[in-house]
């Protein structure tokens, strides 16, 4: 019992890690969290749902071989860049358009948008790849097959907590912003999806 705990505690710990740092999901949640709400961080975090349960369950099954890590991190990083450059020009042409409001809105909601910043992302796939994959194969010799759900539930929650208090605490911030400043934030944070763009490329 105490090595269940034990181990329940290291998954809740090394989950905060991946979760609450910095990255394009958690750039486009503030965005969302401005235009439409505390709900977007829900949403956010359901399409991240789509991507994160297929790819724990693909990996305790076996699906990914380690042999296999280069091609797939070079495959996603390529298309991982060109989608933040996408996403993000589309932010800074919502916000400069003449006719705009605080509550506008980009072509794709936030859960699409959860789906592909999370799909797309190369050191989303990786951490899975790597620590995550230790995690996984833990919680099989402790729980046997259904350890992946219960690794997946002890992992989950802690995003959509994460998303919906920042996107919670966005939509208030909004309260308190002019037009300007508004274009200003969704502006700079658009600047640094293009950043974690580049960086992703740089890491090839």
């Amino acid at each position: 019992m105490q090595e269940i705990f034990g181990f329940l505690g290291l998954v809740i710990i090394i989950s905060a890690s991946g979760v609450m740092s910095p990255g394009p999901l958690f750039a486009a949640n503030i965005m969302y969290g401005l235009r439409e709400g505390k709900i977007s961080g829900i949403k956010m975090a359901a399409g991240h749902t789509i991507v994160e349960f297929p790819l724990i369950l693909l990996l305790g099954i076996g699906f990914f071989s380690i042999e296999s890590i280069p091609e797939i991190r070079t495959t996603i990083t390529i298309l991982g860049a060109l989608g933040l450059f996408g996403f993000a020009l589309l932010q800074i042409r919502a916000v400069t358009k003449q006719k705009f409001s605080l509550e506008t809105k980009s072509g794709q909601g936030p859960f699409v948008t959860g789906i592909l910043l999370s799909a797309l992302n190369p050191f989303f796939i990786i951490w899975w790849l790597t620590i995550g994959l230790v995690l996984i194969l833990e919680s099989i010799q402790i729980f046997g097959i259904i350890g992946i759900v219960v690794l997946f539930l002890f992992h989950i929650w802690m995003d959509y907590a994460w998303l919906f208090t920042i996107a919670a605490f966005s939509s208030r911030v909004k309260n308190y912003l002019s037009k300007r400043n508004f274009k200003i934030i969704i502006i700079g944070l658009s600047v640094v999806l293009i950043y974690f763009g580049i960086e992703f490329l740089f890491k090839l």
